[in-house]
């Protein structure tokens, strides 16, 4: 990700020396004082919010920003996105930059949403027919009805980042940044996003900020930490990551020990460990942690997103407890259910594959399977007309709190070639609540927990 100066690597962005410096005034009369005086005596203290950053972020590349807030990394952000200019240095940019920075920035809160489009793509580079031929496609995205025509002053915070994005996703950018804003979003639209995101990670340059280091490392290749204005580290995200989790655990717990890289220590000596052995043992066992959660699912297929050839379709997704044989509402986690998949086919279609996948909020793949396992082993085919089922039955894992969406889909074709007929990002939500699952994307039932001398 960096470069140095001068690589003959095709370079998207490329800061040299780059430093943000603004006036601090303690008193308001202080700043008429300063022009007063012409300089001959300073009134304000200097304040560095960006000091001597030098790197070169090669095109392609996908680079997480983290840091702790204050840092700097917004001021970064915009002076790479040309809206502040530094103090001093050079920044270049090559290719043409869409941004989502702080809530609602770049739109006029007097303008209607629709005026808003249209200026936004004039800044963003776009000719009023480019915008006029996107238009639809843009509200299409954005989903906020017939709000497009009211002031973006009466916009929620959600409905605000829905307009934001839909004009970054339709410019043709070579390089995206978002700035944290995603983190207001609903969960179905920060699916979308984050699968725009994903795609656009193929073909351009990607710059994302979020303090969730979750979110870093499922997204980025590389991350720079900042700290104090400078960089304090870069390179591979999941060290960088790393070694800003211990500084913040060592900055939060300083009084109290100091962290060290783990390294192995060697076993005490035999005769020790026989003397630790001939004490009475003190065992303290820990009340086994209750990870029941509330975890309610709502069907969504008329309104969920995706695609379909017309040739076949899902007409139903349901998931229900296994033992109950009735379609379920809420679960706990760890219950056996069965999840199915109702499909009618309009052409003849021999083995037809159908699946699943249940998403996290970022979009991640949590789990899933498809039919093509049982299909290899006994193919079957279906007439035009005919309706069709796949059932999958599974002990339903135990989620962290949040909102997740199960993915539905029906393909004609083999594991490496295949047609997607009917493709629903999100037939199902599920939406957990009261969860004691603290770590992972997903947890484990633990039988006993238990502490004691060893």
């Amino acid at each position: 990700m960096y470069s140095e100066a001068g690589a003959t690597q095709a370079v998207a962005i490329s800061l040299e020396s780059v430093s943000k410096s603004f006036q601090i005034y303690e008193k308001p009369h202080h700043r008429l004082m300063q022009g007063l005086f012409r300089g001959k005596k300073q009134f304000y203290r200097e304040f560095k919010a960006v000091s001597d950053i030098t790197f070169e972020i090669p095109k392609g590349e996908t680079v997480g920003i983290i840091g702790r807030n204050g840092a700097g990394k917004s001021t970064l952000l915009q002076m790479i996105c040309g809206t502040m200019t530094p103090t001093s240095g050079t920044v270049q940019i090559n290719g043409r930059v869409a941004a989502l920075l702080e809530l609602g920035s770049g739109f006029n809160p007097e303008f209607t949403g629709r005026e808003n489009v249209y200026m936004n793509g004039a800044i963003l580079g776009l000719t009023r027919d480019e915008v006029e031929d996107r238009f639809d496609d843009i509200i299409a995205f954005a989903e906020i009805g017939d709000f497009i025509d009211q002031p973006v002053k009466t916009y929620s915070s959600g409905m605000y980042v829905r307009l934001a994005f839909a004009v970054i996703a339709h410019v043709d950018a070579d390089i995206l940044i978002i700035d944290e804003a995603l983190s207001v979003g609903d969960a179905l639209f920060t699916q979308k996003c984050m699968r725009f995101i994903r795609a656009f990670k193929e073909q351009g340059t990607l710059l994302f900020v979020s303090h969730d280091m979750g979110s870093v490392l499922s997204l980025c290749e590389k991350a720079v930490w900042l700290e104090k204005g400078i960089v304090k580290s870069s390179g591979e995200a999941k060290q960088v990551s790393e070694e800003y989790l211990q500084y913040t655990l060592q900055e939060t717990y300083q009084d109290e020990a100091s962290l060290v890289s783990t390294k192995f220590e060697r076993p005490q000596k035999q005769e020790t460990v026989k003397a630790q052995k001939s004490n009475p043992v003190k065992k303290k066992i820990l009340s086994v942690a209750e990870y029941e959660s509330e975890c309610k699912v709502t069907s969504n297929i008329a309104n969920s997103s995706g695609w379909k050839t017309g040739e076949a379709e899902i007409v139903d997704v349901t998931l229900e407890e296994l033992d109950s044989h009735s379609e379920g509402i809420v679960f706990k986690g760890g219950e056996q259910v069965k999840l199915s998949i109702h499909a009618k086919t309009y052409k003849d279609l021999e083995n037809p594959i159908l699946g699943f996948v249940v998403k996290d909020r970022l979009g991640q793949d949590l789990f899933g399977e498809n039919t093509l396992p049982e299909t290899n082993r006994n193919p079957v085919s279906f007439r035009a007309g005919e309706t069709f089922l796949g059932e999958f039955t599974f002990t339903l894992p135990m989620l962290p709190n949040g909102e997740y969406a199960v993915m539905a889909s029906i393909a004609d074709g083999d594991l490496y070639e295949n047609i997607q007929h009917h493709y629903l990002h999100d037939a199902l939500l599920i939406n957990v609540s009261s969860s004691k699952i603290r770590w992972g994307l997903v947890g484990i039932a633990f039988e006993n927990i238990s502490l004691r001398k060893d």
